[in-house]
């Protein structure tokens, strides 16, 4: 075999050690490096066009020198070059996750959070790029945000949600109308007070964002409640470790059952990221199901899932304020527990429109906004 190095690239069976402009060196595998050669991807798609799965034998460098800042391998067989940057074979020499702009640190709030909610006027969204990077980004931090000055019309919100992605539809459609109904399906749709909690957790996957439009609000009550799902979570684990691992371990029952549905997931209260940070909870005891884990073992999940829910109820934590016409509250529906006091329905109008996006299109409206990305075509 025909091979040329340079005197500081050492080759093993399945891939070599490469210096870096640190002064370290790292092992990289000869898959990956010929896998993620420059060439392997088109500069307009930015999609893989290379197929790895069609070379017959294990890639093997037949020359390989570090040159320029850059490592340069001919490959045996094909004959082909792939050159990689230094600074691109760092990035991946400790076998971590790339950074990521979107995974920002959550700032957990309490009940005084009100005046400090971030406050973006829709019509300026719409024009300005950079604001609605401003408005993702206090949704990642904070998980919640108010928009001002919104048109009394469905298009208003239409055009709001579309800016950080696609509407998201649930098995109540795509849009739902929050005010008194003469056969409700839903609390929501009663003057009744609605509960601490987080919305439609009986789906696989709840939806991330969710919209609520203030079309009118004259009536007496019907006062937000709001709270930080994470800020509970976060005293939970610190005061009582022993009942946040049990709600954070374990899978339970929601569902949302009426004549022509009959919807049912397993959800964990307690939801962490992949850094074991809280990022949310699921809750809602009005979709919370019968609950079929052992008797033995409700011994232990029942108290620590009623402390849990007390704590939702704690003034410390909840924000208590009015929504009002022109105003759209956004928040994450898997961090944000949310309720409503009750309201007479014999005066006034109350009305509020909803609907829901992705937290992972919000995230990537986010690395693109703010970001050029890996390849820039």
């Amino acid at each position: 075999m025909d091979i040329s190095l340079s005197h500081v690239v050492r080759l093993t069976d399945n891939g070599m050690h490469v210096p870096l402009l640190d002064g370290t060196t790292a092992y990289f595998n000869n898959y990956w490096l010929r896998d993620n050669c420059p060439t392997s991807f088109d500069s307009q798609t930015r999609e893989r066009t290379f197929d790895i799965f069609h070379e017959a034998e294990a890639p093997r460098p037949a020359r390989v020198e570090v040159t320029d800042g850059a490592l340069r391998i001919e490959w045996a067989g094909s004959g082909h070059l792939t050159r990689h940057e230094l600074t691109f074979l760092a990035g991946y020499s400790k076998g971590a996750p790339r950074p990521d702009p979107a995974d920002l640190p959550r700032r957990a709030w309490y009940s005084d959070h009100y005046p400090a909610i971030a406050r973006f006027p829709q019509p300026e969204l719409l024009k300005d790029k950079a604001l609605v990077a401003r408005w993702v980004e206090a949704m990642l931090v904070d998980g919640v945000a108010i928009i001002t000055g919104m048109p009394d019309s469905n298009e208003g919100l239409d055009d709001l949600a579309r800016l950080i992605g696609h509407i998201r539809p649930t098995f109540f459609g795509e849009y739902f109308d929050v005010r008194t109904h003469i056969k409700p399906t839903n609390l929501a749709y009663t003057a009744k007070a609605l509960e601490m909690h987080t919305d439609t957790p009986a789906e696989d996957v709840a939806p991330g964002i969710q919209f609520l439009h203030c079309r009118a609000n004259s009536v007496s009550g019907g006062a937000n409640l709001f709270l930080d799902g994470v800020a509970v979570a976060n005293d939970l684990k610190r005061e009582f470790p022993e009942d946040f691992k049990l709600l954070a371990e374990t899978d339970v029952g929601y569902y949302c059952e009426h004549d022509h549905y009959d919807m049912r997931s397993r959800q964990r209260v307690i939801e962490l990221d992949e850094h074991g940070e809280v990022s949310g909870v699921t809750i809602s005891q009005h979709m919370f199901d019968i609950s079929d884990l052992s008797q033995e073992f409700l011994d232990r999940f029942y108290p620590a899932f009623c402390r849990f829910g007390r704590m939702l109820q704690s003034d410390k934590y909840l924000m208590r304020f009015r929504l009002e016409a022109t105003e759209c509250i956004v928040f994450d529906n898997h961090r944000i527990v949310h309720g409503r006091a009750a309201y007479s329905a014999t005066e006034g109008d109350r009305y509020l429109r909803g609907c829901y996006t992705d937290r992972g299109e919000m995230r990537s409206t986010y690395r693109a906004l703010t970001t050029e990305g890996r390849f820039k075509g």
